[in-house]
């Protein structure tokens, strides 16, 4: 194997070992969902391994990712779900959705494909998720101010509209806060131990 697939056999081995950790007070299933390319895979990188990289790596299925964080003395572990954007595999990832307590909703505010396109992926959300998931609305790519096509105030107005939580426009790139408010927001431990519930 090459060095790339044994680092990406140990990242899944790992991941797999923190999944099957048990010592928590709270746990939230999250996905992350939105059209390829808006920069998923790498907002994840970014929260739960503190790594950001522009080259664009297209998703097969969906993968995961493990975090495990301290809020008012509660150790909460966060399953992150990191879903392709492609058509082909929506059959796939639809599938998590059943699970999901909390969902990231993203586009690229340099893409305005990707915006039109989150009407859809909040219809998926209401007919295949639990009717209490949190959703949150992420306009990803913040670096590319200059290339903005997406105004910061259409998000908060297409959030408003959907009526499916708050709106994010997210840091992303080395140098910004690491932390997120989107996960801040998600990963605060209002719900039942090791159970479902509101956020």
């Amino acid at each position: 194997p090459t060095p790339t697939q044994m680092a990406s056999a140990n990242d899944t081995r790992q991941a797999q070992k923190d999944a099957a950790d048990q010592n928590f007070d709270y746990m939230f299933k999250l996905l992350i969902i939105g059209n390829s390319s808006v920069g998923k895979t790498s907002f994840l990188f970014r929260y739960a391994d503190d790594s950001f990289t522009s080259a664009f790596v297209s998703t097969v299925g969906i993968d995961f990712k493990v975090k495990t964080v301290y809020r008012n003395e509660k150790r909460v572990k966060l399953q992150i779900w990191d879903t392709a954007g492609q058509e082909r595999y929506r059959t796939i990832t639809t599938a998590y959705y059943r699970g999901a307590m909390g969902f990231l909703l993203m586009y690229d505010i340099a893409n305005q494909d990707s915006f039109s396109a989150v009407q859809d992926w909040a219809t998926q959300i209401k007919t295949y998720s639990w009717d209490n998931a949190q959703v949150i609305l992420v306009g990803n790519k913040c670096d590319l101010e200059d290339e903005r096509v997406v105004a910061t105030e259409d998000g908060r107005r297409l959030a408003d509209e959907l009526g499916r939580g708050p709106f994010f426009p997210p840091p992303q790139q080395a140098g910004h806060e690491t932390d997120s408010g989107g996960c801040r927001r998600l990963q605060n431990p209002r719900n039942k131990r090791r159970g479902g519930g509101n956020f």
